[in-house]
């Protein structure tokens, strides 16, 4: 079975992909946002040619935990993967994930470049891959 990481921003969408085993995450790719039903077109294309059978969408929160203007965009893009795709959605929190994939980058003497094109489809993995830890761990 295979599951699809989803870091859901403005401008882009970060897509990560499991392995067949659903061991790790590796990212997939970057969705340029253009209009609602490309994207989840484009998502959609994604999950039929991988197989994927469950997405993680990266839910971003307040430190505080609370679910701020942000975090409802992705509860209502949620709902919509859910009816357009018929597959389960999972929500998983993001907080600092972005900053996480950074420092990654950083530490990896990326350029700044090279950092912009690839930090989106690095969250989603960030994301994809604490998910599924979570579940190995229960």
């Amino acid at each position: 079975m295979r599951w699809m990481g989803l870091d859901y921003g403005d401008r882009r969408i970060g897509v990560a992909l499991s392995d067949e085993l659903g061991w790790t995450a590796q990212g997939f790719g970057v969705i340029e946002r253009r209009k609602p039903e490309e994207d989840m077109e484009r998502i959609g294309r994604i999950a039929v040619d991988n197989d994927v059978k469950e997405i993680v969408l990266g839910l971003p929160k307040n430190m505080n935990g609370s679910i701020g203007p942000r975090g409802e965009i992705c509860l209502a893009f949620a709902e919509e993967l859910r009816g357009m795709l018929n597959l389960p959605v999972h929500l998983w929190d993001e907080r600092l994930t972005t900053v996480a994939a950074e420092r990654t980058l950083i530490s990896a003497d990326v350029s700044r470049k090279k950092r912009k094109q690839v930090i989106d489809k690095m969250a989603a993995a960030i994301i994809l891959q604490g998910y599924m830890d979570s579940k190995s761990k229960g």
